[in-house]
């Protein structure tokens, strides 16, 4: 189930404006991963990362053996990690300024901060 957010928009004619944070993010995540990766390292991306599979099915499907694959993801963590870091005009990490996590209002010295709700965990009894 998608949760839809509100957040301030100080220009134009609206004073809100709607979104799907989560759904833009997934989105912008896999287009940006498909545009920086070749299609081979895609491949290693879609069936390790995007579903799940085990470095041995990998391997096997992608016919190659356990040291190349190690060495290929490392590569493709890098590599995304440069890119989603310095996308531009608004990188994908760190997280919280990507979900709204301040926002500058009108004023050289306003500024409106919207708080990203935590998980609550209940005390482990030792």
């Amino acid at each position: 189930m998608s949760r839809i957010s509100l957040e301030l928009n100080h220009g134009g004619q609206r004073k809100t404006i709607w979104s799907r944070k989560n759904e833009e993010f997934i989105a912008d995540f896999c287009l940006v991963s498909r545009r920086a990766l070749n299609d081979f390292e895609y491949a290693i991306f879609n069936s390790h990362f995007l579903l799940g599979a085990d470095w041995k099915l990998c391997c096997r499907k992608l016919r190659m053996d356990r040291g190349n694959f190690f060495h290929e993801v490392y590569r493709i963590e890098q590599r995304l990690g440069r890119v989603f870091r310095e996308l531009q005009p608004y990188a994908l990490y760190p997280l919280d300024e990507y979900f709204g996590g301040s926002t500058r209002t009108v004023g050289p010295r306003a500024r409106f901060e919207l708080a990203i709700p935590t998980p609550v965990r209940p005390p482990v009894a030792a």
